[in-house]
């Protein structure tokens, strides 16, 4: 017998190792609200991630270094690296050397990047309809609050 295709679904998204379904729920969840992201943010000229980057530029910015933004973003510098190549060739950003220190390099918004607050606002606000959409605000915040727990649980962990 053929399995439905929510059951395939279920089936295909299960790992072999069922010991963590709270953390296979994350996993999907992530996923899936990464996949909106995405959809939400390409009219725009971003890829997600790009839009925390844009984030800290307006809220810290003017100006800001890239060592900056790494510690800020929790990423790896090489990772940040290639982000702000591809947002300065989109137009987003610019990447100049700091006058102060050779070795460092400043970031701050293009002209365009400047005007995209709104509309990464807007994008976020849609997600955020779209992810919390049946939940009263009583569980709204008890899931801000259980999810906060989460990232505290998982930041203390170190390899």
């Amino acid at each position: 017998m053929k399995p439905t295709k929510e059951q395939a679904t279920t089936d295909a998204a299960r790992p072999a190792a069922g010991g963590g379904p709270v953390s296979l729920a994350l996993c999907r969840v992530a996923r899936l609200h990464r996949t909106v992201a995405a959809a939400l943010l390409r009219d725009l000229g971003l890829y997600p991630g790009q839009e925390l980057v844009m984030m800290h530029l307006w809220e810290s910015g003017p100006v800001l270094r890239q060592s900056d933004l790494v510690r800020m973003l929790g990423i790896e510098p090489s990772t940040l690296t290639k982000t702000l190549q591809r947002m300065e060739q989109a137009g987003h950003v610019r990447r100049l050397p700091d006058p102060a220190d050779g070795r460092a390099v400043l970031v701050e918004p293009s002209d365009s990047g400047a005007c995209m607050l709104a509309e990464v606002d807007r994008a976020w606000s849609t997600l955020e309809q779209q992810s919390l959409a049946g939940l009263d605000e009583t569980q709204r915040e008890q899931l801000l609050t259980l999810l906060g727990q989460v990232e505290a649980n998982l930041s203390t962990y170190s390899t």
